[in-house]
């Protein structure tokens, strides 16, 4: 995307703003025609106050897995109060990250403002409070745009880590001026909403939804009801078509938006694959690691919509759970048939599976016995570029 086309999107969304936002019931998918609101819950974005009180009491009891999480998030690279930010005005992002103009400092640094985010709320450390507001403040002060063919995935990639470490600093009492929450907010609105409300329609699947949650966070920290239902609507219609199941019919359904119709595009879109099974993802013949990276911003979608009172989970409860279930089994050494990708995966989900496996298996009582043996093998799962530390943020998370 070239710059004048950034920009123009930058005024709309800059005069969108000053618009009034509409009101309706946290549940709702779209605005209600007369009644109150429900006012968003703060702090409210993939972690909430509940899970934030059960985690400290683990803690303070020392018990595991979550201590052993702890060590490992504060021996990370991104939790050092050694570290710099490096904002620049321009982030220009190619296919694969080449060039990387920036789009490896950007996203190191939001995940770095995360990582001081939860060590402040965790530990009433001043000092990590202040390091997460130097981070966003340097990056809110010079940041104009995002340019080239992967703008709109770097900014999914960052927007959900700068919403999520945001959300944190601003409602756990650290000091952050009133002035730099403000231009943080219009620096999500102008530079980030622009890029991810479109949606990627004819991406590969786990664009959309990586964009999809970045932006329900950012409408949670917004407090931006409007946003909050069009990122629950692009969920609602991008998850049926990023995992199969047989109700859907002979055929996958097609992404929103795309023109991709037919069983030839359909299967060129699927990697190749022409057999379709309970769970299988549209990246699934593609590789696991990208699939983990949609199937996991799903999960992190409905959990930010849990804590605002919308149940997602219990809408894509199948898809989620015979997805993980399908995945995880080749990953835990089952031999993949030939039927499947031409009989070779690629499979490896990494640190992908905890939010689902803790929503249905340890909340719901699901039976998930393939995604218990892959938690039990990879866990504490670390961080990878928009997830970060969930073995401790969400493991029997009330």
């Amino acid at each position: 995307m070239g710059r004048s086309r950034t920009r123009t999107l930058i005024a709309a969304a800059a005069l969108a703003a000053l618009l009034p936002l509409t009101s309706a019931p946290a549940g709702a998918a779209a605005p209600a025609a007369h009644g109150p609101r429900a006012a968003f819950q703060h702090p409210g974005v993939l972690v909430g106050d509940q899970q934030l009180a059960f985690l400290k009491g683990k803690l303070a009891d020392g018990a595991e897995p979550w201590t052993s999480a702890f060590a490992d998030l504060r021996s990370s690279r991104y939790a050092s109060l050694d570290r710099r930010p490096r904002p620049r005005a321009t982030v220009e992002c190619g296919s694969r990250s080449h060039p990387d103009n920036g789009c490896s400092d950007e996203r190191d640094d939001a995940m770095a403002a995360y990582a001081h985010a939860l060590q402040w709320v965790l530990t009433r450390d001043q000092r990590y409070a202040d390091k997460a507001i130097e981070i966003m403040d340097a990056w809110s002060a010079v940041i104009q745009e995002h340019t080239n063919s992967n703008a709109p995935l770097q900014t999914g990639w960052s927007g959900n880590n700068w919403s999520r470490a945001a959300e944190l600093i601003r409602h756990s009492g650290a000091g952050w001026p009133t002035a730099s929450i403000d231009r943080f907010a219009t620096m999500l609105r102008t530079v980030y909403v622009p890029l991810l409300s479109p949606g990627s329609p004819r991406k590969n699947g786990n664009w959309e939804l990586i964009e999809t949650d970045a932006l329900m966070g950012i409408a949670v920290f917004l407090d931006d009801r409007g946003l909050f239902d069009q990122a629950a609507g692009m969920w609602r219609k991008r998850l049926p078509a990023y995992v199969y199941l047989s109700s859907d019919g002979a055929l996958p359904v097609p992404p929103p938006k795309a023109g991709i119709q037919g069983k030839a595009a359909l299967v060129k879109y699927w990697s190749g694959q022409s057999t379709f099974v309970d769970g299988l993802s549209q990246e699934t013949c593609r590789d696991f690691g990208h699939t983990g990276w949609g199937l996991e911003a799903a999960a992190q979608t409905a959990e930010t919509a849990r804590l605002q009172g919308l149940d997602l989970w219990g809408e894509g409860r199948e898809r989620l759970v015979k997805a993980l279930e399908f995945h995880t089994a080749y990953d835990n050494g089952a031999k993949v048939p030939g039927w499947l990708c031409d009989g070779s995966a690629k499979t490896g989900l990494g640190p992908a599976v905890q939010l689902a496996y803790n929503e249905y298996h340890l909340r719901e009582g699901v039976a998930m016995p393939q995604t218990e043996q892959y938690v039990a093998a990879h866990s504490p799962f670390g961080a990878d570029h928009f997830i970060g530390w969930e073995t401790l943020t969400h493991t029997s998370a009330p």
